[in-house]
C-alpha cells in the first residue's frame, strides 16, 4: 500500500518538463550505490554474490516517504527544485523495483502470465477507475478504497506466485492512477490514513522484530561502511550532477543529501531476501540498520544546514547540461 500511494504521487508532467534533470539524476542515484554496495558485498566482506545483490538494491533506494514527507514540511513540494526532486526519487524507485523483480525472478510461464495480466491492468486501470471512482462517490463503505485493494492483492499475489516481488505491481499501478489520484486529493488522504495507522505501524513492527541487536553491536563497523559507500557513491554520482543541470550550490547539496535518503524501500529490499533465505537475520540487521541510518543522517544534515531558498526554477536551476545552456 507505501508502495502504490508512493506511485500516485508522481506527476508524469514534471517528468516531461524536466526529463533530463529528473531522469539523469535518478538513474545515477539508484546505479551509483548499487554497485558500490555490491562489490564491496562480494568482493571485501565475503557475502555472496545473490547477497550482495540484496546489500545492493536495500541501499540502493531513495526513500519516497522521507523526501515527500520533507517537502511537504517545507514547502519545497510547491516549487520546481522539490518537484524535480520527487520526480528523481521516483526514477531511482523505479529501478529499485524494477531491478528487485528481475533479478530474483523465476522466468517460466507464471512470470509471463504476471507480465501479460499487469499490463493489461495498466492499460485498463486509467480509463476505468476514474468512472468507477466517479460512479460510486464518497461512501462511508469505502468502495474506492477495497477496489484498490482488490487490485493491489490480486496483482501481489500473482507476483509472489510467479516469484517476483508484489511491491512491483504496487508501484506501477500506482503510477497508473497518478491522474485519477491527483485529481481527487481526499481519495489518497483517505487511503494514507489507512496504510499509515493500520498497515503500516505492523509492516515496521515485524520488520523491527527481525532485527538482532546483538548483530548491530558486532557488526557496528559494517553498519558504518555500508553507510558509508551508500552516502559517498550518491554524492560522488549525484553532485556533479547537479552542478551539469546548472543548481545553485545549497540547491546541488540539499538534492545530493535528500536523494542519499533510504527507508520504505530499503527495508522491503532486506525483508524480501530474508523471507526468501537469500540474506541470514545477521545480515538482515546489518542492511535495516544501515538503511534506518540513511533516513536520519542526511536528512538532518540537509535541513539544518543546506536549505536553499524557495525561488521558482528559472531563477537558479536550467534542466539543459551547462555545455548544451551555452551554446543555446
Amino acid at each position: 500500500m507505501l508502495t502504490f500511494l508512493a506511485g500516485t504521487e508522481i506527476d508524469k508532467s514534471v517528468i516531461r518538463n524536466h526529463l533530463g534533470a529528473s531522469v539523469g539524476i535518478g538513474v545515477v542515484s539508484f546505479a551509483a550505490p548499487y554497485l558500490g554496495v555490491l562489490a564491496y558485498a562480494y568482493y571485501f566482506a565475503g557475502w555472496s554474490w545473490p547477497q550482495a545483490q540484496i546489500a545492493g538494491i536495500s541501499l540502493s533506494t531513495t526513500s519516497v516517504a522521507v523526501v515527500y514527507a520533507v517537502m511537504i514540511e517545507t514547502g519545497f513540494n510547491k516549487t520546481e527544485l522539490g518537484k524535480i526532486i520527487l520526480a528523481a526519487c521516483f526514477v531511482t524507485d523505479l529501478g529499485t523495483v524494477l531491478a528487485l523483480g528481475i533479478v530474483f525472478a523465476k522466468f517460466d510461464l507464471w512470470l509471463a502470465l504476471f507480465g501479460a495480466v499487469t499490463a493489461v491492468a495498466l492499460y485498463l486501470l486509467p480509463r476505468f477507475a476514474p468512472w468507477f471512482f466517479h460512479r460510486v462517490g464518497h461512501r462511508v463503505s469505502e468502495p474506492e478504497t477495497k477496489f484498490i485493494s482488490l487490485v493491489l492483492l490480486s496483482l501481489g499475489g500473482l507476483a509472489s506466485v510467479a516469484g517476483s516481488e508484489a511491491v512491483l505491481p504496487a508501484y506501477l499501478v500506482g503510477m497508473a492512477l497518478a491522474p485519477a489520484f491527483l485529481s481527487d486529493p481526499e481519495l489518497p488522504h483517505r487511503m494514507r490514513i489507512i496504510a499509515f495507522t493500520i498497515l503500516t505501524p505492523f509492516y515496521f513492527l515485524k520488520a523491527g522484530s527481525l532485527v538482532d541487536l546483538h548483530a548491530v553491536v558486532s557488526s557496528a563497523s559494517l553498519i558504518l561502511i555500508f553507510l558509508g559507500l551508500k552516502m559517498a557513491t550518491k554524492f560522488i554520482g549525484i553532485l556533479p550532477l547537479t552542478k551539469l543541470f546548472r543548481f545553485e550550490a545549497k540547491e546541488g547539496m540539499y538534492t545530493t543529501l535528500l536523494m542519499s535518503t533510504g527507508l520504505t524501500f530499503g527495508t522491503i529490499s532486506a525483508l524480501f531476501g530474508l523471507t526468501n533465505k537469500i540474506i541470514d537475520q545477521q545480515q538482515y540487521t546489518i542492511l535495516v540498520t544501515a538503511v534506518i541510518g540513511s533516513a536520519v543522517i542526511p536528512t538532518l544534515i540537509a535541513q539544518t544546514w543546506f536549505l536553499p531558498a524557495k525561488r521558482p526554477i528559472q531563477e537558479s536551476i536550467s534542466t539543459m547540461p551547462a555545455e548544451e545552456s551555452e551554446h543555446a
